[in-house]
């Protein structure tokens, strides 16, 4: 092996150096500026055995996670919104998480002229998350009433196609506490296909023992919004997304979905991991119903 003198030495390693710092820069880059504008339509269809065949093909998407002032901005919601419209929803879920911390009063008029524009057949509903109750969950509900969307906080809304029945539901937020699902379990028909909004994805665990509900949709995770290449593992994922970070799983006879939100917390970067828009079609007569996801 031929001898390497000190100077070329220091010459490869200032080199290398340069390249290192060139690629992390570049990474950085990518990570801020590129993936988390790249947003992803993720079509998800689910055969849910209580669905009534009235029901066959309905259209549901979901956004969540938006925290605006974290990177989202007035001109990108209302682009996330025209996304969401272009995919002809029967209806449309929000899992929470509108904004992020401090003071968020410059922040409504913006939440409210994009999500005033989402179209939906059957209307918007919407729960809160951990972060808005953080912040200011008055003024939440608030914006959410004047953007024309359903607080479906620990209640229920039942969709009528003749006398077909499909159920929304919706829990406020588990890390707080205050999540009733006592109280949504009261208001639910015995009858019908049930679909609850529950912000953090770990709550399946609770929902799915109730054995009332076919699908929970959430979001909380973003997926981790750094995951390691190859690996397909997230760096960190907060409280109460642990087991169901990502996708889609089997929770005893219910399906578990998690979004990975349209928005970022700080740092406002997502590599490996984009922002998405899940459009759900709900099948009649579950037959060959796709296997859980293994993240």
């Amino acid at each position: 092996m031929p001898i390497i003198s000190r100077r070329r030495f220091l010459k490869i390693s200032a080199v290398s150096a340069f390249g290192t710092v060139i690629a992390g820069v570049g990474g950085f880059a990518y990570a801020h500026d590129v993936e988390p504008e790249n947003l992803e339509i993720v079509p998800v269809e689910l055969h849910l055995p209580r669905l009534d065949p009235a029901f066959d093909g309905y259209r549901l998407a979901q956004i969540s996670d938006i925290h605006m002032g974290t990177g989202i901005t007035t001109e990108r919601l209302l682009h996330i919104a025209e996304m969401v419209n272009a995919q002809n929803p029967d209806v449309i879920a929000l899992t929470g998480d509108y904004v992020t911390n401090g003071d968020i009063s410059y922040l409504l008029p913006g939440l409210k002229e994009g999500l005033s524009k989402l179209q939906a057949r059957d209307g918007a509903f919407a729960i809160l998350g951990n972060h808005d109750h953080w912040t200011d969950p008055t003024a939440i509900r608030i914006m959410l009433g004047q953007s024309g969307l359903v607080d479906m906080s620990n209640t229920i809304h039942t969709i009528r196609r003749g006398n077909a029945m499909l159920h929304l539901a919706g829990v406020d937020d588990y890390w707080e506490g205050l999540d009733r699902l006592d109280s949504v379990l009261a208001q639910l028909p015995a009858e019908g296909c049930a679909i609850l909004l529950a912000h953090e994805p770990d709550f399946a665990d609770i929902s799915a023992e109730t054995g009332r509900f076919d699908l929970q949709i959430s979001g909380h995770s973003h997926g981790g919004q750094v995951r390691l290449p190859i690996l397909n593992r997230a760096i960190h994922v907060p409280r109460y997304s642990v087991k169901y970070p990502m996708g889609q799983y089997q929770v005893g006879s219910m399906i578990q979905y998690t979004n990975r939100g349209v928005g970022t917390i700080a740092p406002a970067v997502r590599f490996n991991c984009r922002p998405e828009i899940t459009v759900f079609t709900l099948r009649a007569a579950a037959t060959g119903q796709a296997a859980p996801k293994v993240t």
